[in-house]
């Protein structure tokens, strides 16, 4: 009687043993997701590593608050680059050797990202890149490198179109700030002009801390350009717009090379000069996007400031990263991968898929676009299907 009281118990407690693990919610059911993300919070570009951080901590905010992704709550490990490449390589290591995170996210600073996503690479950890433009980060082949936002040689697509089709421009000018931001511009400026057939009819630098633009702008007046495009900073380019009123300068367009109107400060500098100034343009929160407004709105109530593109492709991108999280088959880096190249959803910056196409792969295609000041407010004015206002061309004199 008494062996068989103990059998009974031993099949008792093997029975136990066996059918606890599915009988008792498993401990790693209760922990966090660890996300990583890079971003310059110090530095030259810290401004829009600022405003990507809290983006990212809405969204995830919004994601936890409805129960995260599958009852596990995601935990957002931020480390700041310095907008320098060899701490950002020195960050993402930190992030996938000691954080162990199943995935990463950010990218601003083109150098920086570029050495981050080789180490990604290397280390087989999926990365999501939502604001670095440079064409190679998408170039080389690397399978656990992903792209949000658009390469930059993709960003004049909509302002190159508006100006052959609808503006019809033969003859173009151009003044940019002596330094390598304006050189920069100047380059990609001749360039535009060459693939479209364009006539450059002026291009003048300036120094930088200038005041009086009138003299360069008398000499603008005397070529009779259609197009006047800046590759300047705020307060010049409120200058330059306020000295060609006074001087009743009044061509066809004049165009302000991106981010340009974009920029938070861009009107309170400018005013009512920037009334009718282009600027190409990634974002805007009229755009017919869901959620688009609701997250703008959000952003300036928390923050007393604007978010711009940046801080729509950082909230877009943790959301891209949540919808993975959700459909991948384990946490590990490559099922996130996996889950990542699968993707095909709607977000506040537009329709997110990562295709190949040319030499890039697993880049997102997007739409740009063209933006023009109408009425003191930002409107998005081509392409035209997704235009939130009809665009005014040739600017009234």
């Amino acid at each position: 009687m008494r062996k068989s009281i103990r059998l009974l118990s031993k099949l008792t407690f093997l029975m136990t043993m066996i059918f606890l693990p599915i009988l008792a919610p498993s401990p790693a059911l209760a922990q966090e997701i660890k996300v990583g993300v890079i971003l310059p919070l110090t530095g030259k570009l810290a401004r829009f590593g600022e405003i990507e951080r809290d983006s990212f901590l809405i969204a995830v905010e919004e994601i936890n608050d409805v129960g995260g992704i599958h009852g596990r709550m995601i935990a957002l490990i931020i480390e700041d680059t310095a907008s320098r490449p060899g701490i950002g390589r020195l960050a993402i290591k930190k992030l996938i050797s000691k954080d162990k995170v199943v995935v990463v996210g950010g990218g601003c600073s083109s150098p920086v990202t570029y050495e981050a996503a080789a180490l990604a690479q290397e280390e087989e950890v999926p990365f999501l890149v939502n604001t670095a433009s440079a064409n190679k980060i998408t170039e080389e082949g690397w399978k656990y490198v992903f792209r949000l936002n658009p390469p930059v040689s993709e960003y004049p697509r909509a302002l190159t179109s508006f100006l052959k089709d609808v503006a019809r421009v033969r003859t173009a000018a151009l003044l940019y700030e002596e330094s390598p931001f304006g050189r920069f511009g100047l380059k990609k400026f001749l360039r535009m002009c060459k693939r479209s057939g364009f006539k450059v009819v002026m291009r003048r630098g300036y120094e930088v801390d200038r005041v009086d633009f009138k003299p360069l702008l008398i000499r603008l007046i005397k070529k009779k350009p259609e197009l006047v495009y800046l590759v300047t900073h705020a307060t010049d380019t409120s200058m330059i717009m306020h000295q060609a009123m006074e001087l009743n300068f009044n061509p066809k367009l004049f165009v302000w090379r991106a981010p340009g109107l974009t920029i938070p400060e861009s009107y309170r500098y400018a005013g009512h000069a920037s009334e009718y100034l282009f600027s190409p343009a990634l974002w805007s929160p009229h755009l017919p996007y869901p959620g688009a407004k609701d997250y703008y709105d959000k952003f300036v109530e928390r923050f007393n400031s604007t978010p711009g593109y940046h801080g729509a492709e950082a909230y877009a991108a943790m959301h891209v990263i949540a919808d993975a999280l959700r459909r991948a088959r384990s946490l590990t880096p490559k099922d996130v991968r996996d889950a990542l190249s699968k993707t095909d959803i709607m977000t506040v910056f537009g329709p997110v898929k990562f295709i190949s196409y040319g030499k890039k792969a697993q880049q997102n295609l997007l739409t740009t676009l063209l933006v023009q000041r109408i009425g003191r407010r930002l409107e998005v004015v081509w392409p035209e299907a997704i235009a939130t206002k009809r665009y005014v061309c040739p600017v009234p004199k």
